[in-house]
């Protein structure tokens, strides 16, 4: 066995759940010397653990027990490689979690090691600048241009501007947020920094959901490191709070988020005005999510251009997609845009009960199911939107042949009731009706046609996109898979 310097094991919260504490404990019980470090993106692996030899090498074993490091003379001796790292590591393109798995997530210093927190030689409007070279645009769904958004809160007087990070996570089938935030907190700080600069804010809040008590501890930390380091607060110009949100859905959406912190109930805004002008507080807000804001500090450090060098066409950089659901090899993997749904579900060895994808979920429980025929295409905002989709946040879902769309049509419904804010009568009661009009449906006695009016409405009167995207996922259920809406006893 090759003699160990150190060992890496990730904290995030997939590995915590499925033991990844206790493999720390076997290992420190057997002497060797361990790093707690984010996630690598390789869920379907863990707990695993990637040692350091002498040499410099690092070699990576999925899914551990305590009982194999208990096995032999060694804390080793009982495992074997994985082999699959250059297939699943090697060749992404980790622009935002390059430092994920690879450095401990509280240690300023290894941050500072990879490039962080370096003196930018941007003025704030270069930095505006530097931002609308490279084409960014929001990553939690919208795929709004980033610039804009930024140039508004610039040029809008305000006493008191504010950088609002979205960090309630709330879609199926996503976790990037979370991870970036337990393995990388400070490239967080950093663009909201950044931000603050460019836009003249001096004031940030990250809003977490509560789901998410292992993201909230680093996040802490990390704050509290950075203030104690006089990286935020203190004589600096920008200050960044934590905020926990109570567990609403609807506060994914901004101008709910923003009612919320304000203390309020989680309800949607109308608008204009938007919080770009008018949000935080009344005050001019950038709010952006995660991915967003962890794209930034890369960006300036190599250019606007660089940056817009990967993807295609105005879907530039890089997307952490993340793939669950019926998969054998689900986690997070970055690359361009650009790669197809195909080789995505190629790369993580199709479904875990080795059937047929029937339909892959693609951009939240509100997103759109596509058929096989469609797996090749190329995911970018555009040629996603082309076939009624949208990549949202990144979350693609994988269900087999024996999944029953007309039942996931249903879910979408009752999803939107549950987590409807009940602000507007066409989400707030729409729903209620689609649910009961598909149980009908299944049942051999709906009117499609009243199903179809109904879509119509919530689309096109809700208030905010938790109504008017509920029809996204029925709509595509039904043009791609009606096979499925036949009677079935519905229990």
């Amino acid at each position: 066995m090759t003699e160990v310097s150190r060992a890496y094991v990730s904290m995030d919260s997939i590995a915590i759940a499925l033991g990844a504490n206790d493999i720390v404990d076997a290992l420190e019980a057997r002497d060797v010397e361990v790093v707690r470090t984010g996630s690598r993106g390789l869920s379907w692996a863990e707990p695993c653990i990637e040692i350091e030899t002498l040499l410099g090498e690092r070699l990576l074993y999925a899914n551990v027990t305590t009982e194999a490091i208990n096995t032999g003379d060694s804390a080793f001796a009982g495992l074997e490689p994985l082999d699959l790292v250059d297939q699943l590591i090697g060749d992404q393109t980790r622009l935002v979690f390059s430092n994920s798995g690879l450095i401990d997530p509280l240690s300023l210093d290894q941050y500072r090691s990879q490039g962080g927190f370096q003196p930018t030689r941007f003025s704030p409007q270069d930095i505006i600048k530097e931002i609308e070279l490279s084409g960014l645009r929001g990553r939690g769904g919208a795929g709004f241009p980033a610039h804009i958004k930024w140039s508004t809160v610039a040029n809008t007087p305000g006493d008191q501007k504010w950088i609002v990070c979205n960090a309630d996570e709330g879609d199926s089938g996503t976790f990037a947020d979370r991870m970036l935030m337990e393995g990388d907190p400070y490239r967080l700080i950093e663009g909201m920094i950044i931000a603050g600069q460019a836009t003249g804010a001096s004031r940030g809040v990250i809003y977490l959901r509560s789901e998410y008590p292992v993201a909230a501890a680093v996040l802490e930390r990390a704050l509290d490191n950075a203030r104690a380091n006089s990286v935020i607060g203190h004589n600096t110009p920008f200050d960044i709070d934590l905020f926990i949100g109570a567990g609403a859905y609807i506060c994914g959406e901004e101008s709910s988020l923003l009612e919320s912190l304000e203390g309020k109930r989680g309800e949607v805004r109308a608008k204009p005005p938007i919080p770009a002008i008018a949000g935080l507080y009344g005050q001019p807000t950038l709010v952006h999510n995660v991915i967003t804001l962890a794209s930034v500090p890369w960006i300036v450090q190599h250019g606007g251009e660089a940056y817009a060098e990967f993807g295609v066409g105005p879907s530039t950089g890089t997307m952490p997609f993340q793939i669950s659901g019926n998969v054998a090899r689900g986690g997070l993997f970055e690359f361009p845009f650009g790669i197809t749904i195909r080789d995505l579900i190629d790369r993580v060895g199709g479904t875990q009960s080795g059937r047929p994808v029937k339909t892959v979920q693609i951009g939240g429980p509100l997103g759109a199911y596509l058929s096989p025929d469609e797996f090749d295409t190329p995911l970018t905002y555009e040629a996603i939107a082309q076939l009624g989709a949208g990549v949202g946040h990144g979350g693609i879902v994988l269900f087999d042949d024996t999944v029953n769309l007309a039942e996931q049509a249903r879910y979408a419904f009752e999803f939107c009731t549950e987590e409807s804010c009940g602000k507007c009568t066409p989400c707030r009661v729409g729903a209620v009706r689609g649910e009961e009009l598909m149980r009908e449906t299944m049942q051999g006695s709906g009117d499609l046609d009243l199903l179809s009016e109904l879509c119509d409405l919530m689309e096109h009167a809700s208030l905010c996109q938790m109504g008017g995207m509920t029809p996204i996922p029925v709509r595509s259920a039904l043009s791609r898979f009606p096979d499925d809406f036949q009677p079935i006893e519905v229990t």
